[in-house]
């Protein structure tokens, strides 16, 4: 076996596909193929994945991103109805323009940061996609945020319980793999914008801290139910914020209605949408 193979685990009875990142000794350092989660195996514990499995996996993502397209389509705001107001005057506006909220997005996985940035892209959310390994995310975030100046951040990657979790260790950050560092993530995003309405914070990946991060500062996280979450059910969120007018707030029950993993492995608090309309048109070049 080598780095970039495609396994599974024998005694979890092969439940995940996962890619091998690196080695340490016998053991393999594994990330979730379509689900956000770390973890690691002796090389003994491992086979290759199915080829069926493999298939079904790049079939089961591409009907992911079809759903999402067509949720996000149906359930975007109908600006030519609200631009039929009166201006000025007492005339008809004569066109209008769209300002959905503008996403950064930094994932610990650069296959996963490809497939999101393509769906930003179908779904017309502005978007700036960055790869950066979750420890340094913290520090990036101190560099991006002034650059792009964003609407909705996006802090995601792989995590993880280790191992060694007990019972009462839950509620401690060293049970996790990467818990800290999307605290940390977080932490930096709110003093650079206190406000959670003008700073959208989405963070967190597979069983993360979900009360860490949220008392970080994050609007949304996962996971309540420390259980698995979908790649792309981050960017949902995300997609779902930036076309939410300002003026509502974003329904939870409709984001739990389309994520993949419920309410077990996303939650968060009252937040405003990001999009905003304005009149008159203009062609954009």
């Amino acid at each position: 076996m080598k780095q970039g193979d495609l396994v599974v685990r024998k005694s979890y009875g092969g439940d995940v596909i996962f890619k091998i990142q690196d080695f340490s000794y016998q053991t393999a350092l594994l990330r979730g193929v379509d689900v956000r989660l770390l973890a690691d195996a002796s090389i003994a514990d491992l086979k290759p994945a199915p080829e069926t499995r493999i298939a079904r996996h790049e079939e089961d993502m591409q009907q992911r991103c079809t759903e999402m397209r067509s949720v996000m389509t149906k359930s975007l705001p109908q600006p030519a109805k609200q631009a039929g107001s009166s201006a000025r005057g007492g005339r008809q506006a004569s066109g209008y323009f769209e300002v959905p909220g503008k996403v950064l997005h930094l994932d610990g996985d650069p296959n996963y940061l490809r497939k999101s940035m393509g769906l930003y892209g179908d779904l017309r959310v502005p978007a700036e996609g960055i790869y950066v390994p979750e420890q340094n995310m913290a520090e990036a975030l101190t560099r991006l945020l002034p650059q792009v100046h964003p609407d909705i951040v996006v802090i995601t990657g792989h995590d993880g319980i280790l191992k060694e979790f007990k019972d009462g260790d839950a509620q401690s950050l060293t049970s996790y793999k990467n818990s800290q560092n999307f605290v940390n993530a977080v932490r930096t995003a709110r003093k650079f914008e206190r406000n959670r309405d003008a700073l959208v914070i989405i963070a967190g990946a597979c069983q993360s801290h979900f009360e860490a991060l949220l008392q970080a500062g994050a609007n949304y996280a996962s996971s309540p139910g420390r259980v698995l979450i979908h790649a792309l059910d981050p960017l949902y969120i995300a997609a779902k914020v930036a076309f939410t007018p300002i003026k509502d707030t974003v329904q939870m029950a409709d984001i739990l209605q389309h994520t993949m993993s419920g309410l077990e492995g996303l939650g968060g608090i009252d937040t405003r949408g990001s999009y905003r309309l304005g009149i008159p048109g203009f062609k954009t070049y």
